[in-house]
Formats: structure tokens, sequence, C-alpha cells
């Protein structure tokens, strides 16, 4: 009979694979998350808005003092097809709010004119007491693409 030693045990050996499954896991819960989260993170304001020829649609009778504001590719400001500076045309708008506050100013701006001029104007005729802006848009731009079939 052989007296040797008896065999110990290793034990466990180290992993050398890494365990993919608590991963795999963790990032389906994210894919979800964010797959119920993407629509309310949108910024934009789906809306679908009526239609119509502008020239057939009837004119708003409740405003009966109307003033016509111009703003060319440069951001110059005009009355009635006359330039007006920020002063004079605050002046004008303050005038035509103490005779009518119910004067609707209808806004005609250029499509390179920054949105933030557009706004300027808008708050320089909201300071002088007029709520009443409408947007002047050409009726030829509104009409759906002709098709060439």
């Amino acid at each position: 009979m052989a007296f040797g030693r008896l065999e110990k045990p290793t034990g466990h050996r180290p992993m050398s694979e890494i365990n993919v499954t608590p991963l795999v896991d963790v990032m389906l819960v994210l894919l979800v998350i964010f797959i119920i989260a993407a629509p309310l993170m949108a910024s934009r304001l789906a809306l679908e808005l009526p239609q119509g020829d502008p020239a057939a649609m009837a004119p708003d009778v409740g405003a009966t003092a109307k003033v016509s504001i111009g703003l060319d590719a440069t951001g110059q400001a005009f009355w009635d097809d006359q330039p007006v500076d920020a002063k004079q045309l605050g002046q004008r708008l303050a005038d035509a709010a103490r005779r009518d506050p119910a004067t609707e100013v209808q806004l005609r701006a250029d499509t390179s004119v920054p949105y933030g001029r557009v706004v300027q104007l808008i708050a320089l005729a909201q300071a002088a007491g007029l709520s009443r802006i409408g947007f002047v848009a050409d009726p030829a731009a509104l009409a759906p693409p002709a098709t060439g079939r």
C-alpha cells in the first residue's frame, strides 16, 4: 500500500467569463423606460389646423379699426408702407390703442425676418395696449402644391 497525500479539493475556480444576463436585464428595463418617456419629452405640438381658402373666409367683424405693420428682410418696420423707427412705432401704436383698444394689428413679416424681431414688435404692440394681432400670409403660399400628373 502506498501512503501518499490525499488530494485536496481545489475549490471553485474563478469564472473567466462575464455573466451578461443581469446586464441584458438592466438594458431592457432602460429601453422600456425610454420608449415610454420619449413621447413625453417631445417638445413639438402636433396640431391639425383647419384648411380653407383665405379669400373665401369671412372678415372679422369684431374689430373696427386695423393697422398694418410690415417688417422687411432687414427688420425695418413699416407703418402702412411708410418706414418708422421703434420710437415712432411705439407712439403710433399707443395712439391707435387710445382711439380704440380693440384695434387689430395686422403684421406682415418677410420670411427671412428673425423670430426675435417679430416678438419684439408683438411686445411693443402689447405694451401700447393692443392685444389683437393678426399675421398676414400670402394666399398663394397657402395653396396646396399642384401635382404634375
